[in-house]
Parts: structure tokens; C-alpha cells; sequence
């Protein structure tokens, strides 16, 4: 670990030792734990063993939250668990032995002029003293190639040694990803760990019980850490130092999708206090920060708000992006797809009388306990109904959904359905169209499907449509280079929404799955035609492109729908975050 010598090969355990000074704190601390050496002629495996698998002969380590194998070799029953390369685990491994196990060969990956590019301007950020640098290419654009090349630039300027990359979910799709990213573009002789926002917790724990410091932090899709209330953030804190003066590593934030409002960007508040020279524990609430420095916020029912006022609102994000885009050099970089932007646009579904009696009774019934679950102020109750009716409508245009599917795939087109919920959307989904006879890849519902052999299914084109859940961190383009070196289906993909999204992030997000890398493909929202749905689409599709701001996108659609919805008295994560 960082700040500790390789302990004697003959020595099987040695207490750790802090690098940093201990907090005092009247409680009694725990025993710190002994991380595990090896003998001679061995060598320390720390494993990736899933949840409750068997692990014959292993041990668990509560330091290192992992289990441990100490020995010559690894025994057949653990040769499942060997962790690979860049994951979590093989970075401790490879910390805890004399010398790191070899990597497999990679495929060289040739970056693009605009990916060195980029990577020169945040390699230039650093040099600079700079805190933290947002890079807010469009999806598509290459933020993983670019980030890879600005972490080495980054290294050729100071110490760097360890590099923490934090991706979003599936982490079956994302690390893989990103490691064969680092081994194609080079990882310059560093350290790379990549994990992913649902386990930054272990990461943090990890730091506190080994002392494991990272220099340079990627945090890939950053958005992720946009609410300063949850454990997500209290962990991104800990591993990406936004709350340290000193010893705190270079961040990288990189999402196409910063944030709704500008409220949202606390992840870079240590940027926006060296930009004005100030204290950093001025910024640790960055909303009561900003409404003292004139920007048009202030406190509501349920927290800080955003002005509603158009004028008011330009003013504000002109004056935000200023504070990374006028710094010399710049702490930002946004560039648009040269490809142009997404396509988006409503497709109406004409229900059947029997559909329609079943959707007029379904909103009917929704109103009705809206309208209680308001008069009672039960915020429960409230979101409840509001699920309930999102996937009782989305059920109902199911068939549509497979018709509208099946004449694309007669059209020769690949199909990327976006769906919100597994039994009402997914399942029915993806049931009906096999049934008919196409071949569907999954990527939905936790441990139901091997996602990365389901997304090579399709972009091989071996399954004409995908249903997915998720909304980010996947690649489903024509043409990608593929990890073993071929090439992805040539057939044009085109997506439906079978939910509109209530989130411009989620939104462009989705679209950036298939719209991306030089490839154009338009999208659909999908809406029974002469209900509320319609009118939510309506808004979803002329505010769409007012949120591709890169420092805090629009967010006056929530209003919109909200008041459609008869839920404009719940706060807003009620349609953001079902």
C-alpha cells in the first residue's frame, strides 16, 4: 500500500500501518486488522467471490472485503474467483504481493485526434493546480478513450501511482469496458482500479482499514454523486477528497450530463472554491453558497430550489459555466457530437376500446388517490400511486409496443427498447416478441441475465432487439470494435422509449446508447394517444434538447409534468427517481 515498504516474503502477517494521522474520537477504535502476507514461495490472492458462493479453503478478510487465499498456487475450486485484471480485488492483490500478476495481451485501441486532444486540455487543467476538471463530451464523443490518455498525461506531470475509476452499472458491462480500455489505449505502468458507484462503499472501507491512497480519480458518469444526501456521496467524499485541503487526488468528472441544476454539482464545488480562492469548507453547501453569491435559489417545501424565470436561469448557468470555461486553462470541456444531435420525436398509440376503458380507469383510479394521499400530505402514498399508474399504462401499451417492434425488425432494423420496469414492461416485452419468433437480448433485473454475452448477442446481431433497463455505460451502436477484435452488426439501430422519461439525464443518456461513435440512430417515445401520456411526451420532447447544457440542465419540464400528473406537490426525485 501507499506510504508502507513490501513486507519480508518469510513474515505470514505484520500489522498495517496508518499513513495518515488518527481523528481522535472518544469512542474506543476497532482492532485494526492484519493484512495477510505471504511466505516464501507463495503468494496473497484476493478473490471476487459473489454473494454466498462457496469458497472452500478461503478466508474472509473484513479489512480488505474480500475473501483470501494464501498459498503457491490458487486451488481448482477457486479458480472461478481469480479476480481480473484492473478489478478492485486485483488491485489489492497486486498491492499486497512483491510483484503483480502478468495481463493478459490486449487489443490495441489507435485514439482519435479529438481524444488526445482532450486529453491535453485536462493534462493542462492539472498543471495548473486544478482541483477537479469536468469533461462533458457528448455520449459517443470518447470520454473513456480521452480520460485513459489524460490520466498517463496527468502522470508524466506528478507522482501518480494509483488511479481509481469509478463507473456506472452493470458491472458486468462497465469494468470489463473500461479494463480492456486502459490495457488497448496503455495503462502507463499505474496501478488502475475500476469498481463501480454501487460499491465506491467497499472502496471507502477499503481506504480505512489498508490506507490505500488513489492520485488520480475518474469518476465516469459523475451525475451519479449529484445528491449530497445519500451514502453515495458520504463514500465519493472519502475516495475523491471533496472535503481535503491537502493530499487530495486529481478528479476527473466526466458525464455528457451534469446535473438537472446547478443545486446538483457539489461534485465540483472544490473546483468552484480555487476558482475564487476561497476556503473550501465555504463551499460544503454549495446551494446556501449560491444563493449568497446572487444566483436565483432559494429554500422550499422540500429543500433548495431553482428559479423558474427562463431569463433568470440562462443568467445563472452563463455565470456557472463561466467559472470552468474562463479559467485559463479551462476546468471544463464540452463538445458536441459531430454526428449531430438525436433524433427524438412522439409516436402515438391508438388504443382498442377494451384498452382504453382498462387506461381510463386505471387514471381515474390514480387521481382518486392522488388527490387523497395529497389532502392527507402522505408523500408514501403519493409515490406509490403515481408507480402503480406508470406501470399499469405501460402494461396496457405493451402489444403496441411488440407490433411497433416486430415491423421494424421486418424493416431490417435493430431494436433498442428502453423500458422502466421488468413485470409490467420487460417481461411481457421480451416474452411476446420470442413467442413470435425474435431473438431478444435482456439487460434488465439484477442476476437474471449475463448482460455482456446478452449485449454481444445483439451488437453481433444474433438477437435483432434488446430490452433494457438501464441508462448508461453501454454500448449498442452499429459497428463497434468489439472486445475480440471484430466488428458489430452493420444494421441501423433505432430505439423506442416504451416509458417516457421524466429525466432530461436519463433521457439523453438512453439515446446516447445507440446514437453514438459516428452512428446516427433515432428514438421514439411511446404514448397512448389522447391521454395524459400523450402530453407528458409532448414536454419530454421539446425540453429534451434544453437539457444538453453541460453545467445543469433544464428542469421546468418537471414542473410540467408534475402538474399533469396531479403530483406537483411531491418533490420532484418522485419523477426522477422511481
Amino acid at each position: 500500500m501507499p506510504g508502507r515498504r513490501r513486507r519480508s516474503a518469510t513474515t505470514r502477517t505484520s500489522p498495517r500501518k496508518r499513513t495518515t494521522a488518527a481523528t481522535p474520537s472518544k469512542r474506543t477504535a476497532k482492532p485494526t486488522p492484519e493484512l495477510p502476507t505471504a511466505g516464501p514461495g507463495e503468494r496473497v490472492w484476493v478473490l471476487a467471490v459473489p454473494f454466498r458462493a462457496p469458497a472452500p479453503g478461503a478466508q474472509w478478510h473484513a479489512g480488505l472485503q474480500a475473501h483470501v487465499w494464501v498459498g503457491a498456487e490458487l486451488p481448482a475450486a477457486l479458480e472461478p474467483y481469480a479476480p481480473a485484471p484492473y478489478s478492485l480485488e486485483r488491485f489489492l492483490e497486486d498491492e499486497l504481493n512483491e510483484k503483480p500478476r502478468p495481463l493478459p495481451m490486449a487489443q490495441p485501441m489507435t485514439p482519435r485526434a479529438q481524444q488526445c486532444d482532450g486529453a491535453d486540455a485536462i493534462a493542462a487543467h492539472a498543471a495548473a493546480g486544478g482541483r477537479v476538471f469536468l469533461l462533458g463530451d457528448d455520449p459517443g464523443v470518447g470520454k473513456t478513450g480521452t480520460a485513459i490518455l489524460a490520466v498517463k498525461a496527468v502522470a508524466e506531470q506528478r507522482p501518480v501511482r494509483a488511479v481509481l475509476v469509478v463507473a456506472d452499472r452493470p458491472a458486468a458491462i462497465t469494468i470489463p469496458h473500461w479494463a480492456r480500455s486502459i490495457a488497448g489505449f496503455g495503462d502507463g505502468g499505474l496501478r488502475w482500479c475500476v469498481t463501480t458507484w454501487d460499491r465506491l462503499g467497499k472502496v471507502a472501507a477499503v481506504q480505512r482499514a489498508t490506507g490505500v491512497r488513489f492520485d488520480v480519480v475518474v469518476g465516469d458518469e459523475a451525475h451519479m454523486v449529484r445528491h449530497t444526501t445519500t451514502q453515495r456521496w458520504k463514500h465519493w467524499k472519502t475516495v475523491s477528497g471533496a472535503g481535503r485541503v491537502k493530499d487530495a487526488p486529481f478528479v476527473l468528472a466526466a458525464t455528457a450530463t451534469p446535473a438537472h441544476t446547478p443545486l446538483e454539482l457539489a461534485y465540483l464545488a472544490p473546483q468552484f472554491a480555487q476558482a475564487h480562492g476561497e476556503p473550501l469548507r465555504g463551499w460544503s453547501d454549495l446551494p446556501a453558497r449560491l444563493a449568497a453569491l446572487g444566483f436565483h435559489v432559494e429554500r422550499g417545501r422540500y429543500g433548495w430550489a431553482w428559479t423558474e424565470d427562463a431569463g433568470e436561469r440562462r443568467a445563472d448557468l452563463r455565470r456557472l459555466q463561466g467559472w470552468l470555461t474562463d479559467a485559463d486553462p479551462p476546468a471544463m470541456l464540452h463538445r458536441p457530437a459531430p454526428w449531430g444531435p438525436v433524433s427524438v420525436s412522439g409516436t402515438p398509440v391508438a388504443l382498442t376500446p377494451a384498452e382504453r376503458a382498462s387506461y381510463e380507469s386505471e387514471w381515474q383510479e390514480f387521481r382518486a388517490e392522488m388527490q387523497l394521499a395529497r389532502r392527507r400530505r402522505e408523500n408514501a402514498r403519493g409515490r406509490a400511486a403515481l408507480l402503480r399508474f406508470r406501470q399499469k399504462a405501460g402494461l396496457i401499451r405493451v402489444p403496441a409496443t411488440v407490433d411497433w417492434v416486430k415491423a421494424q425488425v421486418e424493416a431490417e432494423r435493430q431494436v433498442a427498447v428502453s423500458v422502466e420496469f421488468v413485470e409490467t414492461a420487460a417481461d411481457p416485452i421480451r416474452s411476446a416478441l420470442l413467442d413470435a419468433g425474435i431473438p431478444v437480448a435482456g439487460i434488465y433485473g439484477r442476476d437474471r441475465f449475463d448482460v455482456e454475452a446478452e449485449r454481444l448477442r445483439f451488437q453481433r446481431g444474433e438477437a435483432a432487439v434488446c430490452v433494457f433497463t438501464v441508462t448508461a455505460s453501454i454500448s449498442l451502436h452499429a459497428g463497434e470494435l468489439l472486445p475480440d477484435g471484430s466488428t458489430a452488426s452493420e444494421i441501423p439501430r433505432v430505439g423506442l422509449f416504451h416509458q417516457p422519461r421524466f429525466s432530461g439525464i436519463q433521457t439523453r443518456q438512453v439515446t446516447g446508447r445507440t446514437h453514438r461513435d459516428g452512428r446516427v440512430s433515432p428514438w421514439l417515445i411511446a404514448f397512448a394517444e389522447d391521454t395524459v401520456e400523450e402530453q407528458v411526451a409532448r414536454v419530454m420532447v421539446e425540453r429534451l434538447a434544453v437539457s444538453a447544457s453541460a453545467a445543469g440542465a433544464d428542469t421546468s419540464s418537471l414542473q410540467e409534468i408534475a402538474e399533469l400528473l396531479d403530483a406537483d406537490w411531491l418533490p420532484a426525485t418522485a419523477l426522477t427517481e422511481g
